[in-house]
């Protein structure tokens, strides 16, 4: 079984555009090419090239205008270039065919632990998948206390526009300050596997969304299949 693992191609696309910066081919204050352009250009999806430019603002390498596009900042001063699944999953919107199950449901252990509440009490369960390329690429699930999630459209199976995080901030005032996240390596559960269509090993990314003062205002659980994902992280050496 061979173990080269290509990345995701959104992944590649900020690979893409992060040499090109590095390089000096686009120089801070330059305006990028347009979606449309970059989508000629590197052969992917418009869905690959939107959600690249969002990680790649995400993590201060470009700026994005409304209206104008996107420009260049330059090589962030922060080491941490890696993409934070977790941070990433919650900042998306959503395909009109991506959520498979919302509504209330007991907290699983492992989910109410991380929530501080006890098992089986109720929180709003948003589960939707990511593709790429027509094949499913990730299965994402959300629990959120009900405090947080009430009078939000988490509970609802139509997709949102922003991501969570937005619409979370939009509409509850919720800060989000800060996310513990574990990766591990594990076998995809029953239904992972089902929406995932192999029971093959992933990558499980469990994470914790804090407020400033601490609290967990979501827990956000992400299967990868392996054969789709790596995880790289770039640091310097002190």
């Amino acid at each position: 079984m061979s173990m080269d693992f290509a990345p995701p191609k959104y992944a590649q696309v900020m690979r893409a555009i992060q040499e090109r910066i590095e390089s000096g081919e686009y120089a801070p204050g330059d305006m990028l090419p347009s979606e449309t352009q970059l989508v000629r250009e590197l052969g992917v999806g418009r869905t690959t090239v939107v959600r690249a430019l969002q990680t790649l603002a995400m993590q201060g390498w470009i700026e994005r205008e409304h209206g104008r596009g996107s420009f260049v900042k330059g090589r962030p001063e922060s080491a941490a270039d890696r993409v934070r699944p977790s941070q990433t999953t919650a900042e998306q919107g959503e395909s009109p065919d991506a959520v498979v199950e919302a509504g209330r449901v007991p907290a699983p252990r492992h989910v109410a632990r991380l929530l501080g509440v006890t098992e089986r009490t109720p929180v709003i369960m948003r589960k939707r998948v990511a593709r790429q390329a027509d094949v499913v690429s990730a299965v994402e699930t959300f629990w959120v206390p009900l405090e947080y999630a009430l009078g939000t459209d988490l509970d609802k199976p139509e997709p949102l526009r922003r991501g969570i995080r937005q619409h979370l901030q939009a509409v509850k005032q919720l800060r989000f300050d800060h996310i513990t996240e574990r990766v591990t390596a594990r076998k995809p559960t029953k239904e992972e596997a089902e929406l995932l269509g192999s029971s093959n090993p992933v990558l499980g990314v469990l994470a914790t969304v804090h407020d400033p003062a601490g609290a967990v205002l979501m827990v956000v659980s992400v299967a990868l299949p392996g054969s789709l994902h790596e995880l790289e992280d770039v640091f310097k050496v002190s």
